[in-house]
């Protein structure tokens, strides 16, 4: 029992930025198109959430800078793609490498270093962002599958023609999910940094390409998701765990996780079609 609590605040820590990350990136996986600059818009708002805090003391006005950072720069990114006919994958990529040289240069501007920034949070943040990540669950899963809005934005990618036949543009409705993911990684940056209580260069460390992952891991279902969010964190605080009592090579512990996603990945890929052969 004494290490079973310090392992499960652990893997919540873990899970809680790639639970929001990858529930925003199911909108616009719904829609037929996926954001790949969940990545670049963590990285922005856990800069901007821990900048605002250290001029403001303040955890709410931290959060909803790192919910605006996140949706600008979507804007931006939406932009480009349904306005100027910019390639998506390459735009996401774009806002990835962008938001990388941008907090290193506002950083370098504000705060005259190009390293860490520190402003430290006193107050316990994981029991509030546990009980919103239920909250956004069951909004998530209303909005999709009982409001007309979920309805229309799934028929983006199964029948847009049907879409455009009752007079509605499935591209607006994709540029609105890409904006909603960017809302949920404005959620999942804050937590990375106001929790950390500083700001690391590069500190959002791929969580956004795993929560692409993990939203296909969870079969494109909010419940899904927040199983296999938890389920990765749980592989990666093991890892951290096992530095400390495994003899066995530092550099396996450490991707552990990643094989491990891996692996249900390929196995969760099989089921499907080793049903449709029986």
């Amino acid at each position: 029992m004494d290490m079973f609590l310090p392992f499960l605040k652990s893997s919540l820590t873990i899970a809680i930025p790639v639970y929001f990350a990858a529930l925003g990136g199911l909108f616009p996986a719904l829609a037929g198109t996926l954001n790949i600059a969940l990545e670049g818009l963590l990285l922005v708002s856990a800069f901007s959430a821990l900048a605002i805090f250290y001029f403001t003391g303040s955890a709410a006005a931290a959060v909803a800078g790192a919910i605006l950072s996140a949706l600008m720069l979507a804007a931006l990114h939406v932009f480009a793609v349904f306005k100027m006919r910019a390639n998506l994958f390459i735009s996401g990529l774009a806002v990835n490498l962008f938001s990388s040289g941008l907090c290193i240069v506002l950083s370098d501007k504000i705060f005259n270093t190009k390293g860490v920034i520190t402003a430290p949070f006193s107050q316990p943040l994981l029991k509030w962002y546990v009980l919103s990540a239920l909250i956004f669950l069951l909004i998530t899963w209303l909005s999709i599958y009982k409001t007309p809005f979920g309805y229309r934005l799934r028929a983006c990618e199964k029948c847009s023609d049907a879409l455009v036949s009752l007079g509605k543009r499935p591209g607006v409705y994709k540029a609105g999910a890409i904006l909603i993911s960017a809302f949920f990684c404005g959620i999942s940056g804050s937590f990375l940094s106001l929790n950390l209580g500083s700001f690391v260069p590069g500190m959002s460390a791929g969580k956004g390409w795993i929560a692409l992952a993990v939203i296909f891991l969870g079969a494109k279902r909010p419940l899904g998701i927040l199983a296999a969010a938890f389920i990765f964190a749980l592989a990666e605080a093991f890892s951290n765990y096992a530095q400390g009592f495994l003899s066995i090579p530092i550099d396996f512990i450490l991707a552990f996780p990643y094989i491990f996603t891996l692996i249900v990945m390929i196995f969760v890929s099989i089921i499907p079609k080793y049903r449709h052969n029986i």
